[in-house]
C-alpha cells in the first residue's frame, strides 16, 4: 500500500508566527501612541491573529501545491492524477519534492518493461508467422502444382502428396508444442508424478535417437557406468521429453565424429543434477540469456534446415519450472554447450 504524504504545519507555523508579531507589534504601538493601556486585549488579538492566519495558509497553500502538482502531472503525462487527492498534499515541499521523484521514477520503470515486452511481442510474432507461413506455403505449393495438371503423372502425384504430408506434419508439431508452452504457461498441465529411473529413461532416449546421431557419427554416451539404478521423483513422461530435445538440439548443433555426454551428479542432500554435455559449435555468451525464449534461435537461416519448431528450449524451461526445480547452461563458441538440469531423488 502506498504511503501517504507527510502533512507537516511548519510553513504555516512559521508563517503565521511572523504574521502575529507584526500585526501585534503594530497594534501595540498604536496602542501607545494613543495611550490605551489594553495588554488583555493585545494577547488575545495575538492568538486570534495567529489561529486565523494559521489555518488561511495553510489552506492556500495545500490547495496552491495540489493544482500546481496535478498541472505536472497532465503536462508530463507520466503520473495519474488520479491517484493523487487534496487530503494527500503537504506543505512540506521536500516531501511532495521526493513523493513526485518516485512517482516519475516508479513510471519510467514500468514504460522501460512495456517497451521490452512490446520488442518482444513484436519478435516473437515475427517469428511464429515465419515458422507457420514456410511449411504453409510449401503445402500450397505442391497442392497448386497438383490442380495445375500433375496429378496424372502417379509418380509426381505420390511426391508431391508425401512432400505436402511433411509440410502439414511440420506444422501440426509447431502447434502441439504452441499449445503445450501455453498450458504450461497458465499451469493447466497436471504432472503426474512418479518414481523412476533416470539412467533407464536416458539410455532409451538414446536408442530412439541413434540413427539421428549415426548421420553425424556422433556417439551417445555416459560419462561412466552406472551398475546401479539411480531413482527420481517426478512426471516421466515430461522429463523425457526434456532429455529428449536437450540431446537432439546438441545433436542438431554438433559436429562430425562428436559426441554427446550425459553424466548424473549428487547436487545436494535430496537433489541430482543431469548434465548433457557436447563438443559442438557452441553458443556466444551474448545469447545465453535468450537461449530459453520461445522461437528464439542464434543462427537465423542455418538452424531452420535441421527442422524443428523452435519451442525445444522453451519447452524444457517450462517443464522444469513446472517441477520447481532449476536448469542451467554453460557454452563457449568452438568448444561446446553442457546443459544441466536439478531433480529431486526418491526416497
Amino acid at each position: 500500500m502506498r504511503k501517504p504524504f507527510r502533512k507537516t504545519y511548519k510553513f504555516a507555523g512559521y508563517t503565521a508566527t511572523i504574521i502575529t508579531l507584526l500585526l501585534t507589534l503594530v497594534m501595540g504601538v498604536f496602542f501607545y501612541v494613543e495611550g490605551i493601556d489594553s495588554y488583555w486585549f493585545l494577547i488575545i488579538f495575538a492568538v486570534v491573529c495567529y489561529v486565523v492566519s494559521f489555518f488561511v495558509i495553510q489552506h492556500r497553500v495545500q490547495k496552491f501545491i495540489y493544482k500546481r502538482v496535478v498541472k505536472i502531472y497532465e503536462d508530463v503525462r507520466l503520473l495519474d492524477a488520479a491517484t493523487f487527492t487534496p487530503k494527500r498534499v503537504t506543505t512540506d515541499m521536500e516531501t511532495l519534492t521526493k513523493e513526485v521523484e518516485r512517482f516519475a521514477e516508479n513510471k519510467k520503470l514500468e514504460i522501460e518493461s512495456l517497451k521490452i515486452r512490446e520488442n518482444y511481442r513484436r519478435e516473437f510474432l515475427g517469428n511464429i508467422s515465419h515458422e507457420l507461413k514456410t511449411p504453409l506455403f510449401t503445402v500450397q505449393g505442391y497442392i497448386l502444382t497438383l490442380l495445375d495438371g500433375a496429378m496424372k503423372d502417379k509418380s509426381v502425384r505420390k511426391k508431391y502428396l508425401q512432400r505436402a504430408n511433411k509440410g502439414v506434419e511440420r506444422l501440426i508439431y509447431i502447434i502441439k508444442d504452441l499449445d503445450m508452452i501455453a498450458k504450461l504457461e497458465i499451469g493447466d498441465l497436471d504432472l503426474q508424478t512418479e518414481v523412476f529411473d533416470i539412467i533407464e529413461l536416458v539410455q532409451s532416449i538414446f536408442d530412439l535417437l541413434e540413427m539421428k546421431a549415426a548421420k553425424k557419427n556422433i556417439s551417445l554416451t555416459f560419462d561412466i557406468d552406472y551398475p546401479e539404478k539411480v531413482m527420481v521423483l517426478g512426471d516421466r513422461e515430461r522429463l523425457q521429453q526434456v532429455v529428449s530435445n536437450l540431446i537432439v538440439n546438441s545433436i542438431k548443433y554438433g559436429v562430425k565424429d562428436g559426441t554427446t555426454e550425459v553424466s548424473i551428479e549428487d547436487f545436494v542432500k535430496n537433489k541430482i543434477i543431469v548434465r548433457i554435455t557436447d563438443n559442438g559449435e557452441g553458443v556466444e555468451k551474448e545469447h545465453l540469456p535468450r537461449l530459453f525464449e520461445r522461437f528464439f534461435r542464434v543462427d537465423k537461416s542455418g538452424s531452420r534446415k535441421e527442422g524443428g519448431s523452435g519451442l525445444g528450449l522453451a519447452i524444457v524451461k517450462h517443464i522444469i519450472d513446472a517441477h520447481n526445480e532449476k536448469i542451467y547452461v554453460e557454452s563457449q563458441v568452438g568448444i561446446g554447450s553442457e546443459f544441466s538440469f536439478t531433480l529431486e531423488k526418491a526416497e
